[in-house]
């Protein structure tokens, strides 16, 4: 593994935490939202993270059986509706999305989640960055010794 690895490794963990905040961002932004364009009320997003690198059962083989590092960094695996978590039903007749016995169906966002979630995801990605300052430093060390 070169030192240029790290690079890729950490800006791929950087880059899956941004795209997270920026899902946490919508999550929160819709969090009234009581119609979409298909007529149903907004459903939470949630995000997944899978490992690069090992797609394929023969690659996670031949990785084992020569002993390489097999990870690459961090890819999205995807971005998927909450149907675990209950909707929030609200008793308000004069609302234009009340039910016909009064109830008005408003999105699964918690915002205490939310914001629980949203502060993982950034010190997480503060935690990317500081590993990318730390490689880049001793790549920078390294040059200084060799010049010596």
């Amino acid at each position: 593994m070169s030192i240029f690895n790290s690079f890729d490794i950490n800006a791929s963990g950087m880059t899956a935490e941004r795209f997270r905040m920026d899902t946490i961002a919508q999550n929160v932004a819709n969090a009234n939202t009581t119609r979409t364009e298909d007529g149903t009320p907004y459903r939470r997003k949630v995000v997944t993270f899978a490992e690069k690198g090992t797609s394929t059962p023969f690659r996670h083989v031949l990785n084992k059986a020569t002993d390489n590092y097999t990870g690459n960094g961090v890819k999205i695996n995807g971005v998927y509706e909450d149907t675990k978590t209950e909707m929030n039903k609200v008793y308000d007749p004069s609302h234009p999305d009340a039910d016909e016995d009064g109830y008005v169906t408003y999105p699964n966002v918690n915002i205490v989640t939310e914001m629980t979630n949203l502060i993982d995801a950034s010190r997480t990605y503060e935690a990317n960055a500081t590993a990318f300052e730390s490689s880049k430093n001793i790549a920078m060390k390294g040059l200084t010794i060799s010049n010596s």
